[in-house]
């Protein structure tokens, strides 16, 4: 939602958030900005182009997926890349496309006026998400991020992963056999 407030000299207007819009939201991490057919996140100059979903789509599936797997050291970059996956499926089949749109149309309209990114607490975006976790939507933007999001290798070192371990010989001769909490 983009608000449109008028200049010092009340003849010049402009788009963009107020102030009370932008600290209204708020949002905890950067704020993301809807321009044409991209998700932009000026703060930590990144951008992301859709070509089938809406951009407000896609920003909303970037909250979602925050939402669905949190973790409070990752970048939303990280989360625009796991959900690219559905911005691409969504070019190639149409009823994967109004799956997602539909489903994102609903959860808007579960969370009322603002939508489901307008709800300011984690808690309530959650507890939406409960009520639709059933759902082939849900599903298939679940099932989607548990791959996506975590086989993206620039992340791994964040939650101490090495990769894979068979090319170094396995684990059992990496340290997996040292146990000293034991």
């Amino acid at each position: 939602m983009v608000t449109i407030h008028q200049g010092k000299q009340g003849h010049e207007a402009k788009a963009g958030l107020s102030r009370r819009e932008l600290l209204k939201r708020g949002t905890i991490g950067a704020a993301l900005v809807i321009s044409g057919k991209a998700v932009l996140c000026p703060a930590n100059a990144w951008a992301l182009e859709t070509t089938a979903l809406k951009p407000d789509t896609m920003a909303t599936l970037i909250q979602l997926a925050r939402d669905i797997y949190p973790h409070d050291t990752l970048a939303d970059r990280f989360y625009a890349i796991a959900v690219k996956g559905q911005d691409t499926r969504a070019g190639k089949d149409a009823a994967h496309k109004a799956l997602i749109e539909d489903g994102i149309a609903d959860l808007d309209r579960r969370a009322a006026p603002g939508g489901y990114r307008g709800l300011g607490w984690e808690d309530q975006r959650v507890a939406h998400l409960r009520d639709i976790e059933k759902t082939p939507f849900f599903q298939a933007v679940r099932g989607d991020l548990v791959v996506s999001l975590y086989n993206q290798k620039e992340i791994w070192p964040i939650f101490g992963y090495e990769g894979e371990s068979y090319s170094k010989g396995g684990y059992i001769e990496r340290g997996f056999n040292d146990i000293e909490w034991l």
